[in-house]
């Protein structure tokens, strides 16, 4: 996924994607040098969660329980993520990892990164996938140059499309870690996936604008943020009020 600016970097690995790239996630940075921490993948197993039940908490944290109860789950498996929960209401929410960050990404093998995400059915249908695919890629131990590639050559066949109308997901939990920048959640926020467009028609990233974000400079995407309030427990996000 790409980043975006100085406010919204830190919110980028989950948000997302990518597929391969990322969907989730103008303005957008430039690649920068990895950290030697990060410049390579670590242990499969350093990016897994202890426990089942502890990755479907979380990913329901994405969410406000009237939505995340009712949605599908996905946990992160050996090659892939794998169904935890059925879900009722065409949502689905998963933890993302730190790949679903942009390829030249500081932190693209940071195995810290959990950031809960929940979609709703337009972005399960049109952004979700690609983030999906990127992760068996991952898993699978296809090298970063391996998926850069694949990713321009799944473009000219349109197995990555523009998002749908009303794409959108929830990123308002307080438990995940999105960077070591952020050093745990970022804000409570919602994203919203929309055919590429200049940050201008949102009028985003202006002064005393709520509204961050851009256009990717891989997928045919454009992602923006919008802060919330609250967190989805509703206890109130002080951060940056």
């Amino acid at each position: 996924m790409q980043t975006i600016d100085s406010r919204a970097r830190a919110a980028t690995a989950g948000a997302f994607l990518v597929l391969v790239g990322a969907p989730f996630a103008g303005g957008l940075a430039h690649a920068q040098p990895k950290t030697a921490a990060y410049a390579t993948m670590a242990s499969p197993a350093a990016y897994r969660t202890e426990s089942r039940s502890e990755e479907i908490a979380l990913a329901r944290s994405a969410a406000p329980a009237s939505i995340s109860d009712k949605a599908e789950v996905l946990v992160l498996g050996d090659g892939g993520y794998e169904t935890a929960a059925k879900g009722s209401n065409g949502f689905v929410c998963i933890v993302n990892r730190s790949w679903a960050n942009d390829f030249g990404d500081v932190e693209f093998w940071n195995p810290k990164i959990r950031s809960p995400i929940c979609f709703n059915s337009a972005s399960v249908r049109s952004v979700l996938p690609t983030y999906l695919t990127r992760t068996t890629w991952v898993l699978s131990g296809t090298s970063v140059a391996e998926m850069q590639s694949r990713t321009k050559a799944a473009l000219g066949t349109g197995a990555i499309r523009p998002p749908e109308a009303g794409a959108m997901c929830y990123m308002m939990s307080k438990q995940g870690y999105a960077s070591d920048k952020a050093g745990g959640p970022w804000r409570a926020h919602l994203m919203f996936f929309v055919p590429q467009v200049q940050p201008e028609a949102w009028g985003a990233n202006l002064p005393g604008v709520p509204v961050m974000g851009g256009a990717s400079s891989v997928e045919p995407l454009s992602v923006f943020f919008v802060p919330v309030e609250r967190w989805s427990d509703g206890s109130p996000d002080h951060q940056g009020h």
